[in-house]
This record gives structure tokens, C-alpha cells and sequence, in this order.
């Protein structure tokens, strides 16, 4: 606080600080207008003539109340508050307190209260136009003021006989403890928790302004329930209930339970209120002293009988708990029904949907997440301690009603990050929470001890598991990597790994900055000396002709292959990195399709015809012609990259990759055809600049030439054949790629950042773009409001 000359100063500062606030806010509230204006198109038809349309190009913003929008603190829907200091008030506080006081009307107070606003001290009322009279303005004269005059006379002058004055004026209540307390900021706190307590006027604000669980609109049903995958226009009669069981908030004994889990939190296992010491009863300590009575009266015998003095009875004999241990509570809010301690729920991950249900479908009561297939998505879970959310303290509950936010244990083996709760398997899983970050700052870890590596992956699992916006993966290489939202959350995450989960000294790699290897087609002009450099010299043993199709032969020289490698088209290489998932499901259909053990749903095959068409469209050049789409033989790598190796050889004939019938081939080649796809996936997972993985590379299969002398059983000094080709395939592949022109692709993080005016053109925002590695693409001026 200041002094009181500098009150005024203090009132325009923060009646700036509310009109920045109205600012965003209302861009905010213009955006969602012009958005919703936006996706109905506003024509309507003349009834004189058809031919012609009137168009409404209003933007709606004139139809739209914003009168409850803004933050005002005459509408009680602001709050000044100290959080060091517990005090907190609105307006309707001192409106209230000031009305009884000084005998003004308290609707009028709460109007005036705030604004330019003074009270007239001959008339003794209220006037208009404070600031251009130059009086002070009521917030100052009747709040500013009073709070500072409990600062100054009880912190700062420590006038202990002002201190029972101002108790006296304020008609409060102190303890003899308090008012002879030698800290005066804890006779401040103490004073102001009576006077203005931080917890009636935040709690007041909430019951007064937030909207009931009962008063719960569409859309937020919407927004909340609403995905992608599932929708409610279907009439579903089970669905329809769980639809009107949440937006009704029942929790009556009949109400469907739903219950939305948005993270899991770990806490120490001594800090849990079962865990906690309770004193003990009159029965308890009777009972102990019993025990300790038994207790020296058989070691007294024991030294009389023998002499042998034995260890003293313990009273206490339950085994010693590692206090250090955590324990994961769901934080967690219900919508519907009732939870109780025992209660038996159904656990629904993100990709439950309950369309496609069966009615006979059985839920194994035994299995845990670990344990589900990947068609699987739904656990049964016994409800753990039920806790009410108390700040930093947890409280035990017997029960929990719709429309409380709550902590729920004994989750842990059934819910990594989120996940829905329901009585009903026809609940459907709520929309993740959107992270606004997403996870682009990559290091690797390791133990310090290699012993502890299985304490790291145990810290690992329960980080993960703790906090929703980190990925943990483990990489091909053995490395286990983490992926963080900046370098702020990576360090707290890698205290978390060495103090809290995993309690064992790390290594910690640089950042992870991904590559990929690519080519691109000749330039005109050779702007970085290519031709000087020796990077794309074939060896001794590998052809190239014009085309630059590169030709290889076994060691043995019974096979012979050529292939050129092209660049993909960049429309192409995007649609299938978008694809990769959809490219998963058709290599494991074709795997398990020799086997006859799998068949492909409807909306799985019409998805990947989508993919082919889409392929179809894209290839439309003078090389990249429709037809070549059935003449794919793999994609790569891990067969569901941006890589394609291409069939041209006229005798190779091989049915469509997307011919979804089984269809069986043989002739010469049908044997040794996994190993020539297996030499290309090798290839396309390390290039040969730096040993990363290829991108947006086409190779052309134009021969492949066996000798009649293949299938013959002497052995080859060379080793098996089938190695021959699958080195010799890679080779080839790798040679292929270093006759074209090679280029690095680093990942790059893409973003939009606003500023405002003022600092658009100053050279340190974009110094410290050039810090990091940046390029500003566009520079865009937008108005706003």
C-alpha cells in the first residue's frame, strides 16, 4: 500500500487494469460472434423475384447482449483481494458495511461505489464528476483509504492503542494471543481476516455468478460430450439417458453415475488424511498401557527364570511403510449420480464408443488398463477413498453428489492421464482437455548407475502418468526420451524424475532436434556447388546411367537389380504422413490376410479407398500418372512412412496393395519378394547422409533379373541368398538416393504469435526470434474489436 496522497494513483491504476481486461475480453466476444455469423450464410430470396437475392452483410454484433460479458465491479462480478495479506471485498462488501455507517442507501452506494463518483461533505450527497472537479473519487475516500489506514497504523507505526480503536470502530474480535503478538503482520492478518476475510468474498462471488450444475446448457453438454467420432443426433435410447441424466445433474439412488477424470495427481502416501496421526481414544490408550503393563511384568520373569533379557515388546506392529511412496488420486468432477468408497464403475478410455456396442458384450471385472487389447477400451474399477478437495489437503468423504469437484484413489491401474466414469457402458468418454502446448522440446535420459535403469522407467511411468502434457517414448535406438512443453516444464519434470518418482541421479541429453533425409528434383542453376563435391560418386561395383537409375548385383551376381530413386510430389508426402495410422491398419491387414485370420470393417475400407482416390488425384503429371497407384508395393518405413517403392518391371505382376481379397501369386519372384521389400524398408529408415529416416522419396523398381542357377543348394560363400538380396536392395535404394540431389529436413515448430503495434517493429522481438533459430514467414496487421 502507498501513502494516502497516492490512493487516486492507485484507483486509475486499476481502473486501467479493467479496461485491459474488457479489452481482450471483448475481442474475445467479437470472435465468437463473427465465428458463429460465419458459418451461416445470411441470403434470403425475394418473394417478387426469384432471380433476385438480398444479402445481410451485418455482422451480428448489434443483435448480440454483451451487457453481462464485462467485468464491472458495480455488477459484484470483480473481486479486490491480497493473497499475502488474506483480505479479499467487492463491492456490495463496503456497500453494505458503509450503508449502516453513514446512513446512505445501500443500492445507491453500490452504483457509485466505483466510478467518478464523491460525496458532497456539506450536502452529504452523492455528486457526479469527481475527477473533472478534481475530488476524490468514493472508491478512494471510503475504501482505499480505510484499508491503508489499517496498514499504516498496525504495520508500519505499530500504535498498539490505534490497533483497539480500530478494533473497537470495526467491531471485531481479537484473542489477548493476537494483540500481543510481536509480528505485526500477523496482528495485520489477523485483523483483516475478521474484518474482510479472503474466503466469504471469493466463495460469495462464485455462488453468486458461476452457473449451477443444475442450469447446465446445450452447448456446454456439447463442448463436453460432443467428438469427431460421436455425435448425438442418432436417436440411441441408452444414450439418450445418460444424455439427460448429465445435463439434468441428478443424484438421486436411481441416477446413471458419470463421473469426468481430467488428470491423475501424485501426493506423498503420509499426507493422505487415512495416513495422517489421529489422537487416540480413551479405549486405545487403556488398551496400550495394558500391553506395556504384559510387557515388563514377562521381561521381568524372563531375568528371574533365566537372566536373559529378551527385546521389549513392540506395541506398535505394523510393518514400517516407506513414507516416501506416492499415490495417484483422480482429480476428477461428477456430473450425475452419487460415488461412494466401494462403488463398482465402468472405466471408458478416449476411443469408447458406445454406437458400436454389442448387446451381449461381458466386461472382464479382472482386467486392468495393461491388460485390454487394442479393440478394447473398457475396465471395471473399484472406487478407492473418496476425498473433497480442500486447497493442499485432502478430506475423506462418504459420499460425493453430482456437481462437486472431488479426488478419487485406487485408480491408478486403470487410468493413465484421463478417462470417463460411468455406471453405464453407453456413456460416451468425454473430449480430452485441449492443450494449448504441445510437446516439442525432446531430451534423452539416463541413469547415472546403469543399475538403476528399472527405477528409471518405474520414475518414468509415474511422471507420465502425473502429468498430462508430457509424452514418454522409448525409441527404436533404446533410448528413452521425454517430451516437454518448454524448458521451464522440462526442468520441473526432471526434478520431479530425480527428487519424486524415480530418486536416482540422471544424465540428461542436449535437446533432440529431429532430421529427416529427402531428395529434390535438379535445379536449374547450381547454387551450392553439387557437381564439386563427391558425395554422389556411386562405388566401383554399382552402374548409373543417364537416368541416374543405379543398377546393383548380389555378390554371388545371380540377381540383379536397378532402381531409380524420385522425389515425391509434396501434396503426396503430406497426405501420407497424415495417413500414417490408416497405412498401419492395411500392412497389419495384409499380414494377418495370408493367415485368413482378419477381415476389415466397412468404414475402414471405405477410408483407405478415400486415401487411393486422394493418391489419384495427386498424381497428375507427366511421371506421376493415376494409374501408378495400384502399382505400389510397399510404403516405408516401418511400412506406413512418406516413402514408396514403385513397381515398373512388366513381368513382375503383383496384385494391388489395395485389393482387399485374398489373391495368391507364384512364379519365380514370389519367394524372394518379402526380402526385396525388406532391403527397401531397411533403406528408408537411415539414409545414407547421416543415418536418419527418408521422407518424400519415390523408388522406381525398373529390374529385377534372377539366374537359373538361384535355387540350386550348394552352398554359397557369400552367406544365404536371401541376406544377398535384402543388403543388396538397401544398397541399391541408398545409391539410388545419393544420385539425386540430397537435402537435410530439420522439424520445425509452427506458430502464431500476436503482438501488439508497439512492439511489431522493435529489434529485440525478433533478435530473439534469431536467438532460437526462427523465421518469421508472414507478417500480418489485423484489427481487432
Amino acid at each position: 500500500m502507498l501513502p494516502l496522497h497516492t490512493c487516486r494513483r492507485k484507483d486509475e491504476k486499476l481502473q486501467q487494469i479493467l479496461e485491459q481486461v474488457n479489452a481482450f475480453v471483448g475481442e474475445l466476444f467479437t470472435a465468437d460472434v463473427l465465428k458463429e455469423s460465419s458459418k451461416e450464410p445470411k441470403a434470403s430470396a425475394n418473394e417478387s423475384n426469384e432471380e433476385e437475392i438480398t444479402y445481410d452483410w451485418s455482422s451480428g454484433l448489434e443483435e448480440k447482449d454483451d451487457s453481462n460479458v464485462y467485468f464491472a465491479p458495480e455488477q459484484g462480478n470483480v473481486v479486490f483481494a491480497s493473497a499475502l495479506d488474506g483480505w479479499a471485498f467487492t463491492i456490495n462488501t463496503f456497500s453494505n458495511y458503509l450503508s449502516k455507517k453513514m446512513g446512505i442507501n445501500e443500492k445507491t452506494l453500490k452504483m457509485t461505489l466505483w466510478g467518478d463518483f464523491y460525496l458532497n461533505s456539506k450536502t452529504k450527497k452523492i455528486m457526479k464528476g469527481a475527477q473533472s472537479k478534481a475530488k476524490k473519487p468514493l472508491f478512494v475516500s471510503m475504501v482505499l483509504e480505510n484499508i491503508w489506514t489499517v496498514y499504516e497504523h498496525i504495520a508500519m507505526r505499530r500504535d498498539k492503542m490505534m490497533l483497539e480503536k480500530i478494533i473497537n470502530s470495526l467491531n471485531i474480535q481479537l484473542s489477548k494471543r493476537d494483540l500481543n503478538h510481536t509480528d505485526s503482520r500477523a496482528q495485520l492478518q489477523s485483523v483483516f481476516s475478521q474484518w474482510l476475510p479472503l474466503s466469504n468474498s471469493v466463495l460469495s462471488a462464485v455462488c453468486s455468478l458461476i452457473p449451477s450444475p443444475y442450469e447446465l446448457s446445450e452447448e456446454r453438454v456439447n463442448l463436453l460430450m460432443h467428438s469427431d467420432s460421436i455425435k448425438f443426433e442418432t436417436h440411441h435410447e441408452e444414450i439418450s439417458k445418460v444424455r439427460n441424466a448429465f445435463k439434468s445433474c441428478a443424484s438421486g439412488p436411481d441416477s446413471q453415475t458419470i463421473i469426468c477424470v481430467s488428470k491423475m495427481f501424485a501426493i506423498e502416501k503420509k499426507f493422505l488424511p487415512e495416513n495422517r496421526p489421529r489422537p487416540l481414544t480413551a479405549e486405545e490408550i487403556a488398551l496400550r498401557r495394558e500391553q506395556i503393563k504384559l510387557s515388563k511384568m514377562s521381561v521381568n520373569e524372563e531375568k528371574e527364570n533365566s537372566g536373559i533379557v529378551e527385546e521389549p515388546f513392540s506395541v506398535n506392529n505394523e510393518e514400517e511403510k516407506d513414507e516416501n511412496e506416492d499415490e495417484f488420486i483422480a482429480f476428477a468432477r461428477i456430473f450425475s449420480g452419487t460415488v461412494r468408497k466401494g462403488d463398482k464403475l465402468y472405466v471408458l478410455g478416449p476411443k469408447h464408443n458406445p454406437y458400436k456396442i454389442d448387446s451381449n458384450l461381458k466386461v472382464d471385472p479382472a482386467k486392468k488398463l495393461l491388460d485390454l487389447s487394442a479393440e478394447e477400451h473398457i475396465t471395471v474399477a473399484t472406487i478407492g477413498n473418496v476425498y473433497s478437495l480442500m486447497g493442499r489437503d485432502l478430506e475423506l468423504c462418504e459420499e460425493v453428489t453430482a456437481g462437486n469437484i472431488l479426488g478419487i484413489g485406487g485408480l491408478h491401474d486403470h487410468i493413465v492421464k484421463s478417462a470417463t466414469l460411468s455406471s453405464t457402458i453407453y456413456c460416451p468418454p468425454f473430449v480430452d482437455l485441449h492443450v494449448i502446448s504441445q510437446p516439442i522440446l525432446r531430451v534423452a535420459v539416463e541413469p547415472q548407475n546403469p543399475a538403476d535403469i528399472l527405477s528409471l522407467k518405474k520414475g518414468l511411468k509415474l511422471l507420465n502418468q502425473a502429468d498430462p502434457c508430457v509424452e514418454v517414448k522409448l525409441q527404436e535406438t533404446g533410448e528413452l526420451v521425454i517430451a516437454t512443453t518448454g524448458e521451464i516444464h522440462l526442468e520441473k519434470c526432471i526434478e520431479d524424475l530425480q527428487e519424486r518418482f524415480a530418486k536416482v541421479p540422471l544424465n540428461v541429453s542436449s535437446p533432440i532436434v529431429p532430421f529427416k533425409e529427402t531428395i529434390v528434383p535438379p535445379p536449374k542453376i547450381d547454387m551450392v556447388n553439387e557437381k564439386i563435391g563427391e558425395s554422389n560418386v556411386c562405388r566401383a561395383d554399382a552402374e548409373t546411367n543417364v537416368n541416374k537409375e543405379v543398377t546393383l548385383m548380389t555378390p554371388n551376381k545371380k540377381l540383379r537389380v536397378t532402381i531409380k530413386a524420385v522425389p515425391l510430389p509434396p501434396e503426396v508426402t503430406k497426405l501420407l504422413e497424415s495417413s500414417e495410422e490408416l497405412l498401419k491398419i492395411l500392412t497389419n491387414f495384409r499380414r494377418a490376410k495370408a493367415n485368413q485370420m482378419v477381415t476389415l470393417s466397412n468404414e475402414t475400407v471405405q477410408k483407405l479407398m478415400n486415401l487411393k482416390v486422394q493418391l489419384s488425384s495427386l498424381f497428375q503429371d507427366e511421371f506421376w500418372t493415376p494409374d501408378l497407384v495400384d502399382k505400389i508395393l510397399s510404403f516405408g518405413p516401418k511400412h506406413c512412412g512418406s516413402n514408396i517403392l514403385l513397381n515398373l518391371i512388366e513381368n513382375f505382376k503383383r496384385p494391388s496393395l489395395w485389393n482387399f481379397e485374398s489373391q495368391s501369386f507364384s512364379d519365380s519372384y514370389s519367394e524372394y519378394e518379402n526380402y526385396l521389400l525388406n532391403g527397401f524398408q531397411i533403406a528408408t529408415l537411415a539414409g545414407p547422409m547421416c543415418e536418419e529416416p527418408m521422407t518424400g522419396v519415390c523408388f522406381v523398381l525398373k529390374e529385377w533379373t534372377m539366374s537359373e542357377e538361384v535355387k540350386t543348394t550348394e552352398s554359397d560363400p557369400y552367406g544365404p541368398f536371401t541376406g544377398q538380396i535384402i543388403s543388396t536392395v538397401k544398397e541399391c535404394c541408398r545409391k539410388a538416393f545419393q544420385a539425386q540431389p540430397q537435402r537435410l529436413v530439420a522439424a520445425m515448430y509452427s506458430c502464431s504469435i500476436e503482438v501488439t503495434s508497439e512492439v511489431l517493429g522493435m529489434f529485440p522481438l525478433f533478435n530473439l526470434f534469431i536467438k532460437y533459430i526462427n523465421r518469421v514467414v508472414t507478417n500480418i496487421c489485423t484489427s481487432r474489436g
